[in-house]
């Protein structure tokens, strides 16, 4: 087989295989099977009538729970119009520096 015979073939084959797998994904998809098992004493009709819906059963996972150890409250919070930086207060101005120290010369050789 020449190499130019093998490339056409590889790629005949990837386009298979690609077909292939996409026929698979349509099947599933648009199979007649929803998925779930109804109860055994439920009815086919999925309940148009003027029956209340039941509410849905509690599941077994707790609700919220204690906070974790590391969590800290926020330093403040939003709850209206205003803005971040109206509520914050202001920065302390840090202090003048002092002026640097004036050298004192000396002499040399008096």
């Amino acid at each position: 087989m020449s190499g130019e015979y093998q490339l056409v073939l590889m790629i005949a084959a990837m386009h298979l295989l690609g077909l292939v797998g996409v026929a698979v994904l349509l099947y599933i998809a648009l199979r007649h099977d929803s998925g779930y098992d109804r109860r055994p004493g439920e009815s086919g009709d999925d309940g148009w009538g003027n029956e209340p819906r039941r509410p849905p059963e509690p599941s077994g996972r707790p609700w919220g729970g204690v906070p974790l150890p590391d969590a800290e409250q926020a330093r403040l919070r939003v709850r209206d119009h205003r803005k971040l930086p109206d509520l914050l207060p202001g920065r302390e101005r840090r202090p003048a520096r002092e002026p640097a120290p004036v050298p004192h010369r000396t002499p040399v050789g008096t």
